[in-house]
């Protein structure tokens, strides 16, 4: 038997065992969608996969520790008891509860659990607080250089992001009087990171109140970033939510860094009281729960023993010193990185992308660009300290050498 299907200028039809297919006309995609950019570490990734032989991997933000046996531990035990139906769509109330309690004793943050949702990570944590306050049309105001993510997060709510740039001769840290400037009147929110990806840099109190100040002057939102809490070097983290006196202050967090489980996708929103019941809602209707078993790991990762982050912060820190003293022998600018996990350092080139492409081809080491953090990015690049200490010296040496020569092949 034959069957013709026909839809609009196009046509298949199914003759048995033969098929011809023409071309169909179907609808447009999303324009929010479409305008995406690919990650250029994601690039960066790909080629080093690709690549024949070792590489020395500097380029991904992955903690330099497997997850803790002890939240493995409770997510297949929650298997074993038959936990994986659904969970309710803000999180199990005893996940919620745990979560209180931390924010209370290690971000000084006095709330009830019911201003806690759960999220699928720290990025879906930004997404569904963009979605309860954003509107179309909105503008978005995003570090420049900073986490690519966040940008694209923005275009798909039909919103735009506006970079305010974090440059050297602040130390990478939000000029707030060029903020003030850059706000506009659709202007609706301001996104915070602190530790900051990729600059590595950590907000102060003083700077923060600044920011809070501004946005109850300006009547904004506050997004703020705070994935790497636990790891700072020179002083203590301040949470954001710390300056709000009025609830305009949403905080992502993760497990991801901290605990050692980016691949379980699990983290929390803390917001405004306000806002709460609709972050609720639309977690309903965007995710319906996080994974329940993953909840329970999660559990265990907060009331279970903490070592593990300690011994991480330490080997940061470690590798971080060893990095400073071997660039300190060198004539490489980089920022001064007192938080997170990562080394920010300025190169010779106009072109970082090339650059990166290039030091892994000739020189296997695997570096993200700076361009890829946004466009005063340009002429740095980022390393990770969560690498092997012996691969770190290694990826920089190589790096500073091809650095210099090509450096003097262009003067050349």
């Amino acid at each position: 038997m034959d069957l013709a299907l026909t839809r609009g200028v196009g046509k298949i039809t199914l003759c048995g065992r033969r098929r011809t297919r023409y071309m169909m006309a179907v609808p447009k995609p999303s324009p929010y969608a479409a305008q995406l950019a690919g990650s250029g570490i994601r690039a960066i990734m790909e080629r080093a996969r690709r690549a024949p032989g070792p590489v020395v991997g500097l380029h991904i933000g992955e903690p330099g520790f497997p997850t803790p046996p002890h939240v493995g531990d409770a997510i297949a035990e929650a298997q074993a008891r038959g936990e994986t139906g659904y969970a309710p769509s803000a999180g199990l109330p005893a996940l919620r509860d745990a979560i209180r309690a931390k924010l209370a004793s290690a971000n000084d943050l006095a709330l009830r659990s019911e201003r806690v949702v759960v999220t699928a990570g720290g990025t879906q944590a930004l997404h569904l607080g963009l979605t309860v306050v954003l509107r179309p049309g909105d503008d978005v105001l995003v570090p420049d250089p900073g986490w690519p993510n966040a940008g694209g997060i923005v275009r798909l709510l039909a919103a735009r992001p506006r970079g305010y740039p974090l440059r050297k001769a602040n130390g990478f840290l939000p000029d707030v009087d060029e903020l003030a400037r850059l706000v506009g009147p659709r202007t609706r929110a301001i996104l915070v990171n602190s530790p900051a990806n990729p600059v590595a840099t950590v907000l102060d109190g003083p700077l923060l109140e600044r920011l809070v100040r501004l946005a109850h002057e300006r009547d904004l939102w506050i997004l703020s970033d705070e994935c790497y809490e636990a790891f700072t070097f020179d002083g203590p983290h301040v949470s954001t939510a710390r300056a709000d006196p009025d609830g305009r202050v949403l905080t992502c967090f993760s497990f991801s860094k901290t605990h050692g489980m980016t691949g379980l996708r699990v983290g929390y929103l803390v917001l405004p009281e306000v806002l709460a019941p609709l972050a609720v809602r639309a977690q309903e209707a965007m995710l319906a729960c996080v994974g329940t078993p993953v909840q329970y790991g999660a559990l265990a990762a907060l009331t279970g023993p903490q070592d593990h982050v300690d011994r991480a912060r330490t080997a940061y820190l470690r590798r971080r010193d060893e990095a400073l003293e071997l660039l300190r022998a060198t004539a490489v600018p980089y920022a001064h990185p007192a938080g997170a996990y990562y080394l920010w350092l300025r190169v010779h080139t106009s072109d970082t992308t090339s650059f990166a492409v290039r030091l892994l081809d000739e020189q296997r080491v695997a570096v993200a660009p700076g361009r890829a953090f946004g466009d005063h990015g340009e002429g740095w690049v980022r390393l990770s300290l969560a690498a092997p200490a012996a691969d770190l010296v290694t990826g920089i040496e190589r790096l500073v050498a091809f650095g210099a020569e090509a450096g003097s092949s262009r003067h050349a």
